[in-house]
């Protein structure tokens, strides 16, 4: 309970605090391949998630992620595995903890469950509420710092996802950040929802911090950190893609360097966003970068 309210009280006293990059790019890089799912590398190679943990730790990481984006048992079914839901949660929570120690907040991540719910698609509410129970109970289980929901294009499941944690733990703060598609008429979702209607149902649904994640590099992401604060004054969360990927040989690149995080870095903050990280093609070494910053800023502060 204390570690879970000092987050809060340190982002209401406007602290900037730094989030890990991708987990996924890193898995890659250590052989994942496309159709493996990534949560079951918890079970099956626990010291490869420790080992990234770590590396984003001594980035100067001070949220950490686990490896449950995809750990609802709806999308674990796709793999066989909906079986091994409270186990691949549970033991997800733990690995980071391991690193995490009281160095950094463990952030619980919680993704899409990759149905279309009704009336588009045809999956009703009511299962996708079930499955989210039922991960969330067994991620609550291990004692998180932090729910994150992060990657919806869908604004109902993400108050679904945001509800549930909510009645399942009302003290453990939630993080919800929603992918976001640039267009002639601004930003919207997926399914067609805007900026300002996101910020607002995910406000009223019970976040505690909102934000986007994935799908934009960073000068995109800045316009929606900006529009973001224009429609809530709850704290912000950014975590970028390092830019699109670009295909050659078969093998996906990502154009923005640690170097150019580190220039922009300062435009988020000044935007008033709170919790900045890195999404799709981020290192340890986007982190470090942010963090150089955040330190730098820091410093000014009490000078």
């Amino acid at each position: 309970m204390r570690r879970m309210s000092v987050l809060l009280d340190r982002l209401k006293r406007r602290e900037i605090l730094v989030a890990d990059g991708a987990l996924g790019t890193m898995l890659m890089g250590e052989g994942l391949q496309a159709g493996d799912c990534p949560e079951a590398i918890v079970l099956s190679r626990p010291k490869l998630l420790l080992e990234i943990c770590d590396l984003y730790l001594q980035a100067g990481a001070d949220i950490l992620q686990t490896n449950t984006f995809g750990g609802s048992p709806l999308k674990l079914a796709e793999y066989g595995l909906q079986d091994q839901c409270e186990t691949i949660n549970r033991r997800a929570v733990e690995l980071v903890r391991e690193v995490a120690g009281t160095k950094a907040y463990v952030s619980a991540s919680i993704g899409p469950t990759g149905k279309i719910l009704q009336p588009y698609g045809d999956t009703a509410p009511a299962e996708v509420e079930q499955a989210f129970e039922r991960q969330l109970k067994a991620i609550l289980s291990a004692g998180p710092d932090l729910i994150c929901i992060e990657t919806m294009m869908d604004n109902q499941e993400a108050e679904i996802a945001i509800r549930t944690s909510k009645k399942l733990a009302p003290q453990t703060p939630v993080m919800a950040t929603v992918t976001f598609e640039d267009s002639a008429r601004g930003f919207f979702t997926m399914m067609g929802t805007d900026i300002r209607h996101v910020a607002s149902s995910l406000s009223a649904a019970g976040a505690d911090i909102v934000g986007s994640n994935c799908g934009n590099g960073l000068e995109k992401m800045l316009r929606i950190a900006r529009e973001l604060r224009n429609c809530t004054e709850l704290p912000l969360a950014i975590q970028s893609n390092a830019g699109m990927p670009i295909s050659q040989k078969g093998k996906l690149s990502y154009p923005e360097t640690p170097e150019f995080f580190k220039k922009h870095v300062p435009e988020l903050i000044h935007a008033g966003v709170s919790i900045i990280g890195g999404c799709c093609g981020t290192t340890p070494a986007h982190i470090q970068a942010i963090k150089e910053i955040v330190l730098a800023r820091a410093r000014k502060v009490t000078e």
